[in-house]
């Protein structure tokens, strides 16, 4: 087997934080950390014929969100403000401060609910159980939020983007301070980054020069004002 030291460095990666040989290969590269390396695709390979420690049962798992139903009228009525109204400034995302909300739903009913946050320029994501998919349980999640940030609050979250679920119906009056914008009914393509999010924020990203989320988001907060 070639370049043995990566090797065990890229089995302790998949073991420990679950990352894809894709991402240890770029993280490696980008840090210069091995003289000899093999490709992602050999990874995969060695772990397809069961050569390593690791299988592909290690490596990073989807969650189950809840589902978008297809073929649903187009009448609903949005909770507020629709995203056409957005700022450009948010559509480009550039701009530190604008978030995107949903909830991650377990498996089985009885299963707790993830109220998750994602803003779109570090790519952070907040995540925070709640009891139940319903207006009071998002409530008490955004309030341990806002008591996290205090003051910064509204510095840190200068909007949100929410799609049209009956749990976010509240979410001008929980939050009066920061603008909250709705998705067309059905329309989960218009909040691109909060239905494609399946990492965690200590995952390096290629987009950062394998940097992490968490790592971004940190050098962000101490430039923001009172």
């Amino acid at each position: 087997m070639k370049a043995k030291k990566f090797v065990s460095f890229a089995v302790k990666q998949i073991l420990t934080k679950h990352l894809a040989p894709d991402t240890i290969c770029g993280l490696a590269k980008e840090k210069g950390c091995f003289t000899e390396m093999v490709c992602s695709k050999t990874l995969y390979n060695y772990i397809e014929r069961g050569l390593l420690k690791a299988r592909n049962i290690d490596l990073t798992l989807k969650v189950k969100r809840k589902q978008h139903r297809k073929g649903q009228p187009q009448h609903k009525r949005l909770y507020g403000l629709s995203i056409e109204a957005r700022p450009q400034v948010i559509n480009q995302r550039e701009v530190f401060g604008y978030w995107e909300i949903d909830t991650v739903v377990g498996q089985k009913e009885s299963q707790s609910v993830l109220l998750t946050l994602d803003e779109q320029t570090t790519r952070f994501r907040h995540i925070i159980k709640i009891p139940s998919r319903s207006t009071q349980a998002v409530e008490q999640g955004l309030k341990a939020l806002r008591n996290l940030y205090g003051e910064r609050f509204s510095q840190v979250f200068r909007s949100i983007t929410s799609d049209n679920g009956s749990e976010f119906a509240s979410l001008s009056q929980l939050l009066p301070t920061t603008p909250i914008y709705y998705a067309h009914p059905y329309s989960a393509y218009e909040r691109g980054l909060n239905e494609k999010q399946n990492w965690i924020n200590q995952l390096p990203r290629k987009s950062f020069h394998y940097g992490s989320p968490e790592e971004l988001f940190q050098t962000v907060l101490p430039d923001l004002a009172i």
